[in-house]
C-alpha cells in the first residue's frame, strides 16, 4: 500500500526533532535510531530528499561534538562511522536500482512502441530503419549500424551517430587476402575501421537470423565511454537482434510468397496467350503499359499489384470458349458474340477459390469490358460505377488489341489507335484515365524522338 506524503512528512519532523535531541543529549543510539526512522521515511524519494539522512545525521553528530567539547568516547565515533557507512550504502545502492528500473522502463517502452513501427513497416528497408530507430531510443550505444547483403557485397543500410556518413556504403576488405565476404567478424571489423578509435573505446557485435538460421546481417554497436558493455546491455541488444530478425524473417518469406504468386500467376497468363493470341507477347505488353500508367496516376504498390495480376489473369475465361468461336476470322455472329462474352464471367468464377487474389484483381477479369456509358458487358456499370483497375486496364487492353493484327483485323498503326482512345473518351473510357494515358504515349514518343 503507498506511504501516504503527510505522514512521511510528519514522521520526518518528528525524526528531525529526535534528531535534534539526540544531539543535545550526546546520545549516538537515539541519534542513530532517528536517522533510520529519517530512512523509513524517504523509501522510493528522489533527488535530494534521498540525501536528507545522511546529511541530517552527520550534522546531528557534528553537532553532538561541538556541544560535548575535546572529549570524544572511541565507540561514539565507531557507531557514527557504521550508521554513515550504511545510510551512504543505501544511498548509492537506491540509486544503482533506480538505474536499472529506469532502463527496464526504457527499454520496455522502446520495444514495446517498436514491435508497432516494425508491424508497420512496408518492406525490408522500412523495417531495419525502424530497428535501428529501436535500439536509438534504448540508448544503449550512440552509434549505431546494421549490415546486410547486397548483391554478395556488405552495405550499412541503417545507421546511427558516427555510422550515419557512411550509410549505403560498401564494405570491401582493406587488403586483398581472400577472405568470406559472410563471415561476421569480418564484416564487422571492417565496418569499425570507419569510425575514429575514441568512437569505437568499446563495440558489441551482434548477429541477426531469421527463420530456419537464415542469416540476415549484424547489428553493431560503439560508443567511446570508458564503461564496457554489461551483460544487461548486451541481453537487450540479443533479444532485440532476435525480434528483428523474426521480423525480417517473416517479411521475406511473404516476399518469397508474393513472388512465387506472380511468378504462377505471370505464367498462367503466358500460357493463355500462346491460345488467344497468334502474334504473341500480349501479356506482357498490356501488364507493363498497364502498370506504368497506374504509377502515373499514382496508385500505391498494392493496387498496383492487384493491376498486374488481373492483367496476367484477364482473359483466362476463354480457356472455355470453343475454338470454333475464339479462332473464328472475320465478325462474329450475335449468338457466338454472346459465348465470347461469358469468358469475363467463366474467369471471375475460376478465381474465386485463389484466396489470396485482392478483390480488386477480381473486379479487372469481371469487368474489363464494361464502358464508360453503360452499354458494356457482362453487367452494364456505368461511369466511376467500374471499378478503378477495370477502368485502367480497358485503355490497354484495347490499345493493344489495336495495334496488333488479329484473326479478324489487321494492326492498326500507332496514331490511328491514339485517335481512337481519344475518341472513345467518356463514351468507351474513363475521360481522365484517357488524358493521363494519351499524356504518357505522347510523352513516350518525344523521348523516342530525342534518341
Amino acid at each position: 500500500m503507498p506511504r501516504s506524503p503527510i505522514w512521511s512528512t510528519l514522521v520526518l519532523i518528528g525524526a528531525a526533532a529526535l534528531l535534534g535531541y539526540a544531539a543535545w543529549q550526546h546520545h549516538t543510539a537515539l541519534m542513530a535510531g532517528a536517522a533510520l526512522l529519517m530512512v523509513a521515511a524517504t523509501v522510493g524519494a528522489s533527488g535530494l530528499t534521498r540525501l536528507l539522512p545522511l546529511g541530517a545525521f552527520a550534522a546531528a553528530f557534528l553537532t553532538s561534538l561541538v556541544l560535548r567539547g575535546p572529549r570524544l568516547d572511541p565507540l561514539d565515533l565507531l557507531a557514527a562511522l557504521l550508521v554513515l557507512g550504511g545510510l551512504g550504502f543505501r544511498i548509492v545502492r537506491e540509486q544503482v536500482t533506480a538505474r536499472q528500473l529506469a532502463w527496464q522502463r526504457n527499454t520496455i517502452a522502446a520495444l514495446h512502441a517498436g514491435s508497432e513501427r516494425l508491424a508497420d513497416a512496408r518492406d525490408a528497408d522500412a523495417i531495419i530503419r525502424a530497428g535501428i530507430g529501436i535500439l536509438d531510443r534504448l540508448q544503449v550505444a550512440p552509434n549505431l549500424a546494421f549490415v546486410a547483403y547486397r548483391q554478395g557485397t556488405p552495405h550499412i543500410l541503417a545507421a546511427k551517430g558516427a555510422f550515419e556518413p557512411f550509410l549505403e556504403r560498401p564494405i570491401h576488405p582493406s587488403d586483398n587476402n581472400s577472405r568470406s565476404v559472410q563471415a561476421d567478424h569480418w564484416v564487422a571489423e571492417e565496418a569499425l575501421t570507419l569510425l575514429k578509435k575514441p568512437q569505437r573505446r568499446h563495440y558489441h557485435v551482434a548477429p541477426v537470423y531469421g527463420r530456419a538460421s537464415n542469416h540476415l546481417g549484424v547489428l553493431i554497436i560503439t560508443r567511446s565511454t570508458t564503461e564496457p558493455f554489461d551483460d544487461a546491455e548486451k541481453s537487450v541488444v540479443a533479444s532485440f537482434a532476435r525480434l528483428l530478425g523474426a521480423q525480417l524473417g517473416q517479411w521475406n518469406a511473404i516476399r518469397d510468397l508474393r513472388d512465387a504468386n506472380d511468378l504462377t500467376l505471370r505464367s498462367l497468363g503466358a500460357a493463355l496467350e500462346h491460345r488467344d493470341d497468334d502474334t504473341g507477347g500480349h501479356t506482357s505488353r498490356v501488364v507493363n503499359l498497364s502498370v506504368r500508367l497506374a504509377r502515373r496516376l499514382g496508385w500505391d504498390e498494392d493496387q498496383v499489384k492487384a493491376l498486374r495480376w488481373g492483367a496476367y489473369l484477364h482473359d483466362l475465361g476463354k480457356l472455355a470458349i470453343p475454338d470454333a468461336v475464339l479462332h473464328k476470322r472475320g465478325a462474329l455472329d450475335p449468338d457466338e458474340r454472346r459465348v465470347i462474352q461469358t469468358h469475363t464471367t467463366i474467369g471471375y468464377d475460376m478465381l474465386q477459390d485463389l484466396h489470396f487474389l485482392p478483390a480488386e484483381t477480381l473486379d479487372l477479369v469481371r469487368y474489363h469490358h464494361e464502358r464508360w456509358d453503360g452499354t458494356g458487358y457482362p453487367s452494364g456499370l456505368r461511369g466511376q460505377n467500374i471499378p478503378d483497375t477495370a477502368r485502367l486496364f480497358t485503355i490497354v487492353d484495347v490499345f493493344d488489341a489495336l495495334t496488333n493484327a488479329r484473326p479478324y483485323k489487321p494492326a492498326w498503326t500507332r496514331d490511328r489507335a491514339v485517335s481512337e482512345i481519344r475518341l472513345q473518351a467518356g463514351r468507351q473510357f474513363d475521360p481522365q484515365y484517357v488524358e493521363a494515358f494519351l499524356r504518357m504515349m505522347a510523352e513516350h514518343d518525344e523521348a523516342h524522338l530525342v534518341v
